[in-house]
């Protein structure tokens, strides 16, 4: 770790945040932040308890009433300075991203840019909340339909993206008149807490957000999520956790919000441009090294384009330069720890133990940091542990198919149903593919789909609500309505 990057890391207080204050966690103790690539500790922050995570829930409690009441264009206009200050600090962001979770600083330049992005979104959305009036049917009374906040919210993040994860959340809850209490990942706490410096920056009253951060998520989320003060619970993680915190939510019938874990397809029809269909697939898959839920993890191509279209895509991840993120020109960081590097490699064993073929890579990279070598395998079968499990690595596993029925019941076969991606030029088989995919979102001739314009979001076991878009400020409002009699 060279002398700007120590400085700046020492420049993030590792402390805990609770009613506008920096302050150490009740015992006092801490936990490490390490780098990827190094297995480094870079930092160390606060080990929060439960009397830690019941105060900032204290926090945001007694500050509601008050944000609630902060005048629309108050609450815009902070989100908008907060939007302003991250394009001023994004290299910092982006270094930060880069040093806790490994991926390449350009790729974590272009997260700072989408993250942000909710911030003037919702600092747009914020000054737009509307209801409706009218009369009844029957002519008796003036119905009011109106729109209030929810409430103190509770915000749990994922490591791999951890600024968009928190912008994602915690941008529509201030918009919508909403506090929170926020707990960044264990493994990526840093920008969490650099973004919550830039707030407070951004002149956010005290208590409005407070952050927590700990070793334990059960510690700290489930005397939060118990408190019958909370009022909505906002989750990004797997579908199991996200079960677990579901069955918690019920007992105080919490608004629940969850995105939960993918297992995209990516179609590939006979008649698509395959220079666009790399391109993509491409994108699709290795962005964030494969660690996102986003992620292509079936990579479904027809049989006579098969061939051309693996070797084109092996041949530029031949090319692939990896590397600690901050390196020049570094397309492959690290994974985030060693149990993801035993993750793909015995995803890559699996499937060539049932027949796949190693077309590049499979293999862990000796040293310091957990380094996977970006992969492709082909002529994967249907009974590979790949078709059914996320990835979460940069394995690029191919399997084909013959007939557009063949490739939509592929693509369906899954619990899952967050994103889907399709090449073809055919405009209507694009557009029956769009009724017949069960994804809540879909990329035609596109690789990348999030956009903070865009509602965000999955069907099935993928989750439910919404982030981003109009929609993603409904998820932190309450409708009421109210009945004026007229006679």
């Amino acid at each position: 770790m060279n002398d700007t990057e120590k400085a700046l890391l020492d420049s993030i207080s590792g402390k805990l945040f609770i009613a506008g204050e920096w302050v150490d966690a009740a015992e006092g103790a801490s936990l490490d932040v390490r780098d990827p690539s190094t297995n480094e500790v870079i930092a160390q922050v606060a080990d929060a308890t439960a009397d830690d995570a019941t105060r900032a829930l204290d926090a945001a409690v007694d500050a509601q009433a008050d944000w609630a009441a902060t005048p629309a264009r108050t609450r815009s206009e902070i989100l908008r300075r907060a939007w302003e200050l991250v394009q001023e600090r994004k290299n910092d962001l982006a270094l930060v991203m880069t040093l806790e979770m490994g991926k390449p600083l350009a790729e974590s330049l272009g997260e700072v840019a989408y993250g942000g992005e909710f911030l003037r979104w919702f600092s747009e959305e914020a000054v737009r909340i509307s209801g409706r009036y009218g009369s009844t049917p029957e002519g008796t009374g003036q119905m009011i339909v109106s729109q209030r906040p929810v409430g103190p919210c509770f915000f749990i993040t994922p490591w791999n993206f951890p600024l968009a994860m928190a912008t994602r959340k915690i941008a529509p809850a201030l918009a919508a008149g909403c506090t929170s209490v926020i707990k960044p990942p264990q493994l990526t706490p840093l920008t969490t807490l650099l973004f919550v410096q830039i707030l407070e920056e951004a002149g956010l009253p005290k208590g409005v957000v407070n952050v927590i951060t700990s070793s334990s998520s059960s510690r700290v989320s489930e005397p939060i999520i118990a408190d019958d003060r909370l009022r909505k619970l906002s989750f990004t993680g797997s579908t199991g956790v996200g079960k677990r915190l579901i069955a918690q939510a019920a007992e105080n019938v919490l608004r629940v919000s969850m995105e939960l874990g993918g297992n995209a397809p990516f179609v590939v029809f006979d008649d698509a441009d395959l220079d666009k269909a790399v391109e993509g697939a491409l994108a699709a898959k290795f962005r964030n090294i494969g660690q996102a839920c986003t992620a292509a993890n079936r990579i479904i191509v027809h049989e006579s384009v098969a061939d051309e279209f693996t070797r084109r895509v092996a041949d530029r991840v031949a090319a692939m330069k990896i590397g600690r993120g901050t390196e020049d020109d570094v397309q492959i960081g690290p994974l985030i720890d060693s149990d993801a590097v035993d993750k793909a490699s015995a995803l890559v064993e699996d499937a060539v133990s049932r027949g796949a073929t190693l077309v590049h890579g499979g293999a862990r990279i000796d040293g310091p940091g957990s380094f996977f070598e970006p992969t492709v395998v082909s002529g994967l079968g249907r009974d590979a542990a790949i078709m059914s499990e996320e990835i979460f690595g940069p394995v690029f596993a191919v399997i084909t198919f013959r007939t557009e029925d063949e490739a939509v019941e592929i693509a369906n076969d899954t619990e899952y149903g967050l994103v889907s991606y399709v090449f073809t030029e055919d405009l209507a088989r694009g557009h029956r593919m769009i009724e017949r995919l069960d994804t809540g979102m879909m990329g035609l001739n596109a690789g990348v789909v999030s956009n903070a314009a865009a509602p965000f979001g999955g069907v099935k076991q993928s989750g439910m609500g919404r982030e981003g878009g109009p929609e993603g400020i409904h998820e932190y409002l309450s409708t009421k309505y109210t009945l004026l009699p007229t006679a």
